[in-house]
């Protein structure tokens, strides 16, 4: 159960080399799952019972399914999201160098461990936009060829790499593309050629640098998993898995992925957009329900955000706490921080360790050391357009933003029995203090 859980997740990942495809395979889930498509630019028609999903710029997407009773109604929703660090390329793409070489213009996106997409196969995904007629379409594009590479300078030419370099990356980063047998505008070439169209055709894209290394299940005991995108796919797979096993005849179970967590989620597709609040409220309206019923069902909702954790690091103990702090293939992971860069607290933790109990999935609980500057995630930005009662989860793992992350082999089927007993838990809170089973 363990191993094909994960080989699920893998497979998922493996064919999601963007957060544009990430997206695209998770509606293609929900569509073999009998979920129907919603345009928000379209006109809504919700029911009880019915099952739906919405996306936002190809790279977001809410799905939901909604309950017959409704008779305590509210929302029960898990978050995630599609993006991880990369390298996009530039709009003008192209760079010629001393010799012939040809190389493309990046520019980081998020904060990516540099040093780990030297010397390996990387290629290209992401989405073109073509002109078709009178209409401008979204092309989904993905190389499945090695395409591209950063190459390493040689210790010989520097010597002090190993004591600690501050990569430029617009300098040490840029990958090759060609040794000078490429003409002008090769890139655009390339692109139109792989997609069929002429290059004057091609009006924009989103493209991006992807690690061509394929995912592994290793170790020992085959214990590990790795792979690009862990953070968060792994999570994105599971949370949706769990809910299209799962329902709530008393409420409305919602699946929400977002883009853009990676550069702070503050984009009209992010976290801290108003996506979910839009999707809510339209739900809310389509089912006959006023404003004050949505207030209602709002205060009475819960979230469990979902993005991965950071394992304790073999060589690295100390870079944790010494108590809060947490292993791979020891079950889901309970994020805090005072400072609320994480949302849980009391009450979320109290509900969800319970709902754990419940379906005999293991815990673990993270905090900094209070010495040290933690990252931040989904559920607290969410919040600042729903606010809902919000616990921060993930799963363990090493390298986090790695261009290769390493994960523990049970954790993807830890997630999945939990959120799967969350999704299947009809809530209801009444207080802030009083929460029923």
């Amino acid at each position: 159960m363990f191993k094909e859980t994960s080989r699920e997740v893998l497979d998922f990942i493996h064919k999601s080399p963007s957060c544009f495809h990430a997206v695209y395979n998770l509606a293609q889930l929900l569509k073999e799952a009998g979920y129907t498509e919603l345009k928000e630019c379209d006109s809504w028609n919700v029911k009880k019972g019915g099952r739906y999903f919405t996306t936002r710029n190809g790279s977001s997407i809410i799905a939901f399914n909604i309950g017959n009773k409704l008779d305590n109604y509210h929302f029960q929703l898990t978050s995630s999201h599609s993006d991880s660090p990369s390298f996009k390329v530039k709009e003008k793409a192209e760079l010629k160098s001393k010799g012939g070489y040809l190389q493309l213009n990046t520019e980081g996106y998020g904060g990516m461990l540099c040093a780990t997409w030297f010397d390996r196969p990387l290629s290209l995904a992401g989405r073109v936009l073509v002109r078709e007629g009178n209409k401008v379409k979204s092309r989904l594009l993905a190389f499945d060829r090695d395409l591209l590479l950063i190459p390493n300078v040689a210790i010989h030419m520097n010597r002090a790499v190993n004591d600690g370099f501050a990569y430029n990356k617009q300098v040490d980063m840029l990958p090759l593309f060609s040794a000078g047998e490429c003409g002008e505008n090769a890139y655009r070439n390339l692109l139109a050629e792989e997609l069929g169209v002429d290059e004057k055709d091609i009006l924009g894209s989103d493209m991006y640098l992807y690690n061509r290394v394929a995912p592994s299940i290793w170790g020992a005991k085959e214990e590990f998993i790795s792979s690009s995108r862990l953070d968060d796919l792994q999570c994105a797979y599971t949370s949706l898995k769990a809910m299209l096993q799962s329902e709530n005849e008393n409420g409305i179970n919602v699946f929400s992925c977002f883009d853009n967590e990676e550069v702070g989620s503050g984009t009209k597709q992010g976290a801290c957009s108003t996506f979910l609040r839009d999707v809510l409220q339209r739900i809310n309206s389509c089912l006959g329900f006023g404003e004050e019923d949505y207030c209602r069902a709002i205060a009475k909702s819960f979230m469990v955000s979902c993005d991965n954790a950071h394992a304790v690091h073999p060589n690295h103990p100390e870079k944790t706490d010494a108590e809060n702090c947490t292993y791979m293939n020891k079950g889901i992971v309970v994020k805090f921080s005072a400072n609320q860069k994480y949302t849980t607290d009391g009450i979320s933790s109290a509900v969800f360790a319970n709902i754990c109990e419940k379906a005999n999935v293991p815990i673990q609980f993270f905090a900094n050391r209070s010495d040290m500057v933690g990252g931040s995630t989904l559920g607290n930005l969410s919040s600042q357009k729903v606010s809902l009662h919000t616990v921060d989860i993930g799963l363990p793992q090493l390298a986090m933003h790695s261009a290769y992350e390493t994960a523990g082999i049970k954790d993807s089927y830890y997630m999945v029995e939990a959120l799967t007993a969350f999704y299947n838990t009809d809530l209801k809170i009444t207080d802030s203090d009083e929460i029923e089973f």
